[in-house]
């Protein structure tokens, strides 16, 4: 029952975010715009539900000569390769603000496990144990709230799976309360670091290019 309330609180709120963040999301894509070339958005291959895959929607934080499929925490120096406003953007985590059309479509829910890569097999087949592939991914969840790209992919899963063991109203009012915290506080947040798991397990936001 609650996971049909969990859809509707998403189309709405979703909805509602389009509205009230549009002056925040116009302003964003024109500076984009004027910091760098390319695309103000690009897409990228995320695992979905039932391990189906769906594009994620994200401002562009990269600039388009980084190297192609390579995770962040693997180029060695990171910051090279984000322009001035992914920095702001990758911070506050306002890249993901593009994601609210996901949720809007049925792709995504604001809260839920993290969508890995498509190419994160290691992260994909822990998920497995805990049946957190059979959930909606989320813009937030759990692991996202006890340490982000800190966790190594073992813990990060396990934190999935207590999510999905203790779905409910209560849970997901929690992660979206810590949210706000973590992401004021910037917790847990490592640009070109361990790469042990990530809040943000990009590839390179040149995937988009020519897309």
């Amino acid at each position: 029952m609650y996971q049909i309330i969990k859809r509707l609180l998403d189309i709405i709120l979703s909805f509602a975010g389009m509205i009230i963040l549009s002056p925040i999301i116009l302003f964003f894509i024109v500076a984009i715009r004027i910091d760098s070339r390319g695309p103000v958005l690009f897409k990228q291959k995320r695992v979905g539900i039932h391990k189906k895959h769906f594009n994620i929607l994200k401002f562009r934080t990269m600039k388009i000569d980084t190297p192609k499929d390579t995770p962040t925490h693997l180029l060695g120096n990171a910051d090279q390769y984000i322009t001035r406003v992914g920095k702001v953007l990758r911070k506050t985590s306002l890249d993901e603000l593009p994601q609210i059309w996901n949720i809007f479509v049925g792709d995504m829910s604001i809260i839920g496990p993290r969508p890995a890569l498509w190419n994160q097999y290691d992260l994909i087949e822990e998920r497995d144990k805990y049946c957190a592939n059979d959930v909606l991914p989320g813009l937030t969840g759990w692991a996202q709230i006890n340490g982000r790209d800190e966790l190594p992919i073992d813990v990060k899963a396990k934190l999935d799976g207590e999510y999905i063991k203790k779905l409910s109203f209560r849970m997901d009012a929690k992660c979206f309360i810590g949210t706000i915290i973590s992401v004021v506080k910037s917790d847990g947040v490592v640009e070109g670091g361990t790469g042990k798991s990530s809040k943000r397990e990009i590839a390179s936001d040149k995937e988009s290019v020519g897309k």
